[in-house]
């Protein structure tokens, strides 16, 4: 398949746009911004919330544009990759297209608009994936893969903000929005609720996927709650329990034990509210821990190995997904100012600290 790039797909006047605002400084927000100014959406809160993504969403996308197309190891000519890039490239023409918001039906409009680019972006993640495995196929498994990481940190974490930006937005226009919710945001986010469900969610995987699932035991103050993006919080203890449950089922898969259960534990402390996801699933080697985090490791069989059709890129739901779980959910907890780490013991199992920040006025880091 020939290779493409983008200055022979679209206009020249249109990448040299993207150049341009490529070089402008991002502007972040804090979760706690986010929260005081979405409580009020009034027509002109939404006005000028719609001003602001108008100019900042494709100062965002041009940066992340301008990056596909320089990747190291060839990977900006991989076609998964080379589609990701023209899905970028698309959503600026088409937010350089729209015109200075001046009232409400301008916001509207744009609202309308900005949706559609998020449903554009839906797979990037998948394909982003394929594109990496595409690499990894025709190539021995280099010996210094911090580049392509340290790209896709950027990547992801951009990716992140954008949606979450957008998200926001849309959201403000829910006409009935649910009790204690400011767009995406809950401001009265139970996280002992939140952990129920997403491991209720990770266990029905592996019955599925093993007939089985080790019990989940959650440890907590079931009234306390603070200011959070449940959807944030459910895909980072989904990520974390799905990995206990898949240790702990293989390793007592022929034991005639039972499989000991996994132990959440929610802790709120003054800056921070901790989660930690315990298993005795027989841990990680010491030699392994620095892997964990890379998006080029994963212990289980890639499920985007088989052909995906580069049009949908939809991935089936698997205990084990493409090994961009902790990466990326470590990501979502830096977003708003927290961080996740992983502690293990060789020959018994494996702890998973989430921090997350209670105070919300960290600023969005800008990749």
């Amino acid at each position: 398949m020939a290779v493409k790039k983008a200055s022979e797909m679209f206009s020249k006047s249109l990448i040299e746009d993207v150049h341009r605002w490529g070089c402008m400084k991002q502007t972040g927000v804090s979760l706690r911004y986010m929260m005081e100014f979405g409580s009020t959406p009034t027509e002109r809160n939404l006005l000028i919330s719609a001003q602001f993504l108008h100019k900042e969403l494709p100062i965002r996308i041009a940066r992340r544009a301008i990056e596909l197309e320089t990747l190291p190891y060839g990977l900006s000519e991989k076609p998964a990759v080379l589609k990701v890039r023209d899905w970028y490239v698309e959503s600026f023409r088409d937010m350089r297209a729209f015109p200075e918001i001046k009232d409400t039906a301008d916001e509207k409009e744009l609202t309308q608009m900005i949706k559609a680019v998020k449903v554009r972006h839906n797979n990037v993640v998948p394909m982003m994936a394929l594109g990496v495995n595409q690499l990894k196929k025709g190539m021995k498994l280099y010996e210094k893969p911090d580049e392509i990481h340290q790209f896709l940190d950027r990547f992801y974490l951009s990716r992140i903000g954008i949606r979450m930006l957008i998200g926001q937005h849309v959201e403000l226009h829910n006409p009935n929005p649910p009790l204690h919710t400011v767009g995406y945001i809950h401001t009265k986010m139970s996280p002992m609720e939140v952990a129920r469900n997403a491991s209720e969610d990770a266990r029905s995987i592996c019955f599925r996927e093993y007939g089985s699932a080790p019990e989940i035991n959650i440890y907590g103050d079931p009234s306390f709650t603070f200011p959070y993006v449940p959807t944030h919080l459910h895909l980072m203890v989904y990520e974390l329990v799905k990995n206990s449950l898949r240790a702990v089922q293989e390793r007592f898969v022929d034991s005639d034990r039972v499989a000991p259960p996994i132990r959440i534990i929610v802790a709120d402390g003054i800056e921070d509210v901790t989660i930690k996801v315990s298993d005795e699933g027989g841990g990680i080697p010491r030699s392994g821990l620095p892997k964990i985090f890379t998006y080029l490791y994963s212990t289980a069989r890639n499920p985007l190995e088989e052909d995906v059709d580069l049009g949908t890129a939809d991935v089936p739901v698997t205990m084990a997904g493409y090994g961009y779980g902790l990466p990326i959910s470590r990501l979502y907890a830096r977003y708003f100012g927290g961080d996740l780490q992983i502690i293990s013991m060789e020959g018994y199992g494996t702890d998973a600290y989430l921090h997350l920040s209670r105070l919300g006025d960290s600023q969005e880091p800008l990749p």
